[in-house]
């Protein structure tokens, strides 16, 4: 049997990785022949140490096929892996907001003159300005926690200008047809979310313009079904938070959602990791994928070739982090980022926290997103929108 040890299957590697040129990036494949017979990768005889083998090769393409193959007195065996080139990458880093609705519900029925004089709006336009943020607002059809029901429909498009003139930093995406109930897509066809996509989709393009719509990176819960999973790909989703599978999430109750709930409670449990963790090595090994996780803690992201996207996971959510804490979740980031020689990262949080009607107000919420923003930015992070090129990287695409 023959294994390669240096990278998993997926991994996206640049110029801290190896040698990297106009052309190619150089890397070090590494592994174990149990045999110790000579091994060769990618048709290259790898240098052999005892049962260790290692080769460099050439990465020329975005994805490339490496294999490494011994031949046995028993025949050959081999391991083939996809490795993506994140070609010319830079520091980056993403941001997206979830579950808006009151934004849309404010703006129509209190109609300011300018779409940013209304105080979200406002929040993160100065965000903006003062740090670069980019960030996509993940929209619901329906406000759920609006007595008249209000629907997207409603929403004018009297800002319709402004929307455009701002497209190159705010954008808004598909997230669900409404807040609840709780992973709304998990028993869905490819029909259905696909319904809901479309009145979406179409209520942003009409009151935004086409060019503040942009595909979604994760949907309401993020566990979706099958079907529904291979629609939003087909609709241009080319990475996907975490997983698409069902898995448990954590965060404030649907109790909690609904009615309000102990806030610092919440936070402290997401922190210590209480609200996700099983509590025996029976029920880990039930729930968990530990290898999968256990690389995107680390490594942050990882391409799935047979999707054809990437899925990566969060530095923080605003929400469920308080201010003091967010520095110590950046730095921690950082660390990988030397460590694992990563380059793209995302943070996220939800819209409803912000608002003063919300049961689970945070007064300080949009001050968490200015301080995320302001320390990537100090550690050299440009914002981008994950979902072009690879991770916001568009050096592929020119």
């Amino acid at each position: 049997m023959i294994e390669i040890t240096s990278h998993r299957q997926g991994a996206i590697l640049n110029h801290n990785h190896g040698e990297e040129s106009a052309k190619s990036l150089k890397v070090t494949v590494r592994g174990i022949s149990e045999s110790g017979r000579p091994v060769k990768v990618n048709g290259v005889p790898a240098v052999m140490d005892g049962r260790n083998f290692s080769a460099e090769i050439e990465l020329t393409q975005k994805v490339n096929q490496v294999t490494a193959s011994v031949m046995t007195p028993y025949g050959v065996y081999s391991q083939e892996l996809s490795l993506l080139w994140d070609k010319k990458s830079f520091r980056r880093v993403n941001c997206y907001i979830d579950d808006h609705s009151f934004v849309f519900t404010e703006l129509t029925r209190q109609k300011p003159k300018r779409a940013f004089d209304h105080f979200y709006l406002a929040g993160l336009k100065k965000i903006h300005d003062e740090s670069g943020l980019k960030v996509t607002l993940n929209a619901f059809y329906r406000n759920d926690h609006d007595k008249a029901g209000y629907l997207l429909n409603e929403m004018p498009d009297i800002w319709k200008s402004e929307f455009e003139d701002n497209a190159d930093w705010l954008k808004f995406s598909f997230h669900s047809y409404s807040e609840f109930p709780d992973r709304p897509y998990l028993e869905s066809s490819a029909e259905e979310i696909g319904k809901d996509y479309d009145l979406v989709q179409n209520e942003i393009i009409r009151f935004a313009g086409e060019k503040a719509f942009i595909p979604p990176i994760v949907i309401h819960w993020a566990n979706i079904h099958p079907a529904a999973a291979a629609e939003i790909i087909r609709r241009g989703t080319r990475c996907y938070s975490s997983s698409f599978r069902a898995r448990v999430m954590g965060g404030p109750s649907l109790a909690d959602r609904q009615k309000g709930g102990n806030m610092n409670q919440i936070q402290a449990r997401s922190l210590s990791g209480a609200d996700k963790a099983a509590s025996t090595e029976g029920l880990k090994m039930h729930y968990e994928y530990p290898e999968e996780t256990g690389y995107l803690a680390g490594h942050h992201h990882y391409y799935d070739p047979s999707l054809g996207i990437i899925f990566f996971r969060g530095v923080l959510c605003g929400n469920l982090v308080p201010i003091e804490e967010i520095p110590n979740k950046v730095a921690a980031a950082m660390k990988d980022v030397e460590s694992k020689g990563i380059e793209a990262l995302n943070y996220a949080s939800h819209e409803q926290y912000t608002f003063p009607s919300y049961p689970n107000y945070i007064p300080d919420h949009l001050d968490r997103l200015a301080l995320a923003a302001r320390l990537f930015k100090e550690n050299g992070f440009t914002p981008v929108f994950f979902n072009d090129g690879v991770l916001g990287n568009e050096a592929w695409e020119k």
